[in-house]
This record gives structure tokens, C-alpha cells and sequence, in this order.
């Protein structure tokens, strides 16, 4: 049984991501003790799943490293993966918090040696890199997930792979008798980084995503470049796995529509252009064959990033057409053809490339209508800063569409609110 020693003094932080991890490390480093909750099997979030970070092009696994080190060196953080918050009662400064966790069917033995997935024959779609391709029944999630520990599927528990698993585990950490486990726990305040989710492309009938194999969503195409994702590094086509050298970025699919996610999620154009430059490093200045072209209705680099903008504008390899984009076809041959009307110069298009990538836009992981505790939501599904929530702040992409920079600063904010609340609690009890 899992046991979770908590207070009213306690800062309860629910989401692991960058967010969740910054605003439980800052409670931390303050002295407070903190109860980290995760619904996946390890911590790190959607910026595990980014190849790099813009505008200076680096990779998210360095800044992970050190957050995750920061977070190690906190004896005062207990971290709870596979876990789910399902019900908060009581007001702020004296919470209870109700908190589903998930069996992972592996203990803390595991040495992530990797037998079990290696007699496991069972294969599902791999959620880390969005579906492009199958992963064991026995899984590590990823090569930097932390805690560095394997999964067993659950689908696979009662079958044969489930017992050749737990056969091949010579540290007697395959457990398949582990059961879901609710455990309630006091907290003084409440941190919400649950992050965001990529609007689903699916939704978006005239663009294909769900028709056409070769139109992909940006979230894919960050996995495709990644050598660990699902390609090995490579920019393939999806429908026929060969190169892809001629790439359309579709901005705003999804975002700043009255059919779909309303406001602006802040960082697409960024990503796209981001992107772009992704063809130059595949392929490098000298095949001109290899060439981009981004679709948008404006672009919004603000601050820093009008410069990384400007950069972009002068690489002779990427085309801006203006243009809100009709729908997209495919020839006889799958090549999807983008097809719209230049809004410089008012003359319609029909360009055909090898893939289209699609910058969707944000939305928040949870469900405006399945919060399990009651704050102000805006119209956007994004939590409200209000006063009527009492000892509950959010951070990150739970507040708003947010960079990585600004999500960063938000949880900073939040931990700093949340331990001001812990502090007059036991300045109340004292």
C-alpha cells in the first residue's frame, strides 16, 4: 500500500510536466514539503516529446536533466506516478485530496534491464511518440523517463506475456498481483500544472488528417526528428516511408476559429517556423530539392523572437504564402495538394508536397466539465486567476497557452502563492 505522509502544510502539485516539476521544486527549495501527482507512468510531459526548443534551438533534455536533479536533491517532494487527483473537499489552507494510482506491475527492483520487453511479444501503439509506432507490452516510456522504470500494460495482464515477463525479471520486480489503490491526504494549498493537450487534427475535416497519410500535426513531426521517435531521426512520409523533401506548415489549424479552439495558442508560429529549419539540418543548404513553405494568417513572434522570425524570412529554402487554408486533396500519387487563396495577391493555389504538417493548437488536458474540484474556468477551458478558488493556483498551460519560458514563470508564481498560503496556516497554528 502506498502511504503519503501530509499535512495542511502540505503544497499538493498535480501534473509532472515542466510546470508541475518547476512549481514543486521552487515549494521546495523553500522548504516545504510537496506531494507531486502524475497520470503518466513518469515526469517530464509534453516537453519530452520535443525534438528542441525555440528560439535557440536546443535540446528540451538538458533543462529536463536539470529540473529533474533539482527535484532528486528535495527530500521533501514524494512523487506519485500513474496517479490521478478524482475529488478535492475542504477550503484553503485545509484540503483533502483523493488520488487514484494506476498498478504499473513493476516495483521499485527494476534495474530498466529491459528482459521483460524482450520476451513480451504484445505490441500497442506508442502513446510517447503519438501512434507513428508500436511499443512492447512491457515498456520504459521513454529513454530519459524518470522514475527509470518499466510498465506493464495492463491489456497484457492474464495472458502468457504477462507470465514471460515476470519469468524473465531476475530482480523479482514484475508484480502482476499490484491493484489500483485510492489514497486521500491533507494539503494546505493546491498547484494545478495538468498542461495542455494538441487540439485533435481529426477535427478539422477539410484539411484530411484522419483521410490522408502524409498530412501529420506538428506534435508528430517534432517525434519524427527525434533519433529515438519513429523514424530515427528521419523526415519520412508516413503513407509510403519514403523522404520527405518539400514540406507544407499549416498555421492556426485549430486555433483562432469559431468551429473549433477559439483563441490564439500562442506558440504555433513559433513552432512552425521553428520547424522550417528542421529541412536545412535534414537535408543541408545544398539540395534543392529540400524546401518549405508556411501557410499563415499572421505571424506572432513577439519580443526575442522577431529576430529568430527575420532569420527564418531570409533562408532562401522557406516560401510565406498569407493564406488561411481551404482544404487539402491528395493526387493519384498520395501527395497532398494545399489549396487556398494568397490574401497579398488575391490569386488562388493548388501546390502539391510531399507532407503537409499541421500546427494545432492548444487546449487544456482536462476537460473544463471533468474538473474534480471546483475553480473558475474561462470560456477557453483555461482555470481563472480568482479569488473564489481559494488555495488553488494554476500554472503553466493549466492558465493559459503558454511557451515553455512563460509556463516556467507561471508555476514560479503559483509556488510562491501556495506557499504564502501554507505560511499563514502555520502562522494561524502557532
Amino acid at each position: 500500500m502506498t502511504e503519503v505522509v501530509a499535512t495542511n502544510q502540505t503544497i499538493l502539485v498535480v501534473g509532472a510536466g515542466i510546470s508541475g516539476i518547476t512549481a514543486a521544486v521552487e515549494a521546495a527549495e523553500t522548504g516545504k514539503n510537496v506531494v507531486l501527482v502524475e497520470k503518466r507512468p513518469y515526469m517530464g510531459g509534453r516537453i519530452s516529446q520535443l525534438y528542441k526548443y525555440f528560439p535557440k534551438l536546443c535540446f528540451p533534455s538538458c533543462g529536463l536533466e536539470i529540473n529533474q536533479r533539482r527535484l532528486s536533491a528535495q527530500g521533501g517532494i514524494t512523487v506519485l506516478t500513474m496517479a490521478e487527483v478524482t475529488g478535492v473537499t475542504g477550503s484553503e489552507g485545509d484540503y483533502t485530496a483523493s488520488v487514484k494510482i494506476s498498478p504499473r506491475f513493476v516495483n521499485e527492483n527494476c534495474t530498466a534491464c529491459g528482459a521483460c520487453g524482450d520476451v513480451v511479444e504484445a505490441e500497442f501503439d506508442n502513446e510517447h511518440n503519438y501512434g507513428l509506432d508500436k511499443r512492447k507490452g512491457a515498456y520504459l516510456p521513454y529513454n530519459m523517463a524518470k522514475p527509470q522504470r518499466y510498465v506493464i500494460d495492463p491489456r497484457i495482464i492474464g495472458t502468457d506475456d504477462a507470465e514471460k515477463a515476470k519469468a524473465a525479471c531476475k530482480y523479482d520486480a514484475v508484480d502482476l498481483d499490484m491493484q489500483e489503490e485510492i489514497v486521500e491526504f491533507k494539503a494546505g494549498a493546491i498547484i494545478w500544472a495538468t498542461g495542455w493537450t494538441p487540439y485533435d487534427a481529426a477535427k478539422i475535416q477539410p484539411y484530411g488528417y484522419d483521410r490522408y497519410d502524409n498530412v501529420i500535426t506538428s506534435v508528430e513531426f517534432e517525434r519524427m526528428m527525434d533519433k529515438f521517435g519513429p523514424t530515427g531521426g528521419k523526415i519520412l512520409r508516413p503513407g509510403d516511408g519514403k523522404e520527405a523533401k518539400d514540406i507544407a506548415f499549416i498555421q492556426c489549424a485549430g486555433s483562432r476559429d469559431r468551429n473549433h479552439l477559439k483563441h490564439c495558442s500562442r506558440i504555433c508560429c513559433m513552432a512552425s517556423l521553428k520547424q522550417s529549419t528542421y529541412i536545412t539540418e535534414q537535408y543541408g543548404v545544398d539540395d534543392a530539392d529540400a524546401k518549405g513553405t508556411i501557410y499563415y494568417i499572421d505571424i506572432r513572434s513577439i519580443d526575442r523572437f522577431e529576430d529568430f522570425y527575420r532569420k527564418v524570412q531570409e533562408d532562401p529554402k522557406i516560401t510565406f504564402v498569407k493564406s488561411k487554408v481551404a482544404n487539402i486533396i491528395v493526387d493519384k500519387e498520395n501527395n497532398p495538394v494545399v489549396k487556398g487563396v494568397d490574401t497579398e495577391g488575391y490569386h488562388r493555389y493548388e501546390t502539391k508536397h510531399d507532407l503537409v504538417v499541421l500546427a494545432v493548437g492548444m487546449e487544456p488536458s482536462v476537460n473544463k466539465d471533468t474538473f474534480p474540484v471546483e475553480v473558475v474556468i474561462n470560456e477557453h477551458g483555461f482555470i481563472e486567476a480568482d479569488e473564489a478558488n481559494g488555495g488553488i493556483f494554476a500554472a503553466g498551460c493549466a492558465s493559459d497557452a503558454l511557451d515553455v519560458n512563460r509556463a516556467v514563470q507561471s508555476a514560479t508564481a503559483a509556488a510562491l502563492r501556495a506557499v504564502q498560503v501554507v505560511n499563514r496556516v502555520a502562522g494561524a497554528e502557532g
